[in-house]
């Protein structure tokens, strides 16, 4: 089956009415949860940025306090999950400042369990990939911006070290 491209769809939505394109949206909504959790960023969270910011770190806070420091096989699963939650609010937002705070938070968080994940070569590799992460979108950002969060990268690069 063939799949219309984004400037394709663009126009057809040009094309639609205000009553079918809401009837549209809400019918996008309704089958798929992500699809759902986009647009209720773009509609209600969008305009507050930092309070947005600050309740994904709690979500992800909240992740890290259920982790179950008994078993690494656990540990592991608890924190890729906190990490795919991340990572989806990330790609909600797409403002580079707000990948660079979730990413530090998540590796912060990371390096305060008490859990030995340094004997983990997975949980090792899947915070230094994390660093990558902020280091590859931290070039972008303005130079304050970069002095500000290199700091914060650098407390992370030590305990990681």
């Amino acid at each position: 089956m063939y799949t219309a491209s984004l400037s394709e769809l663009k126009k057809e939505l040009k094309q639609l009415s205000e009553e079918d394109l809401l009837a549209v949206c809400l019918r996008l909504a309704r089958y798929k949860k992500d699809n759902k959790e986009l647009l209720h960023y773009l509609l209600l969270e969008s305009a507050n940025e930092p309070f947005y910011i600050e309740q994904v770190k709690d979500d992800i806070a909240e992740a890290f306090s259920t982790i179950n420091p008994s078993s690494l096989y656990l540990a592991k699963k608890t924190i890729r999950k906190a990490l795919r939650l991340a990572t989806k609010q990330i790609r909600f937002s797409g403002n580079k400042q707000t990948e660079v705070e979730i990413l530090l938070f998540f590796c912060q968080k990371m390096t305060e369990l008490n859990i030995g994940w340094r004997d983990s070569k997975v949980l090792v590799n899947m915070l230094l990939n994390q660093v990558k992460k902020i280091d590859k979108v931290l070039a972008s950002l303005h130079e304050d911006l970069q002095y500000d969060y290199q700091e914060h990268l650098e407390r992370i690069r030590t305990v990681c070290s």
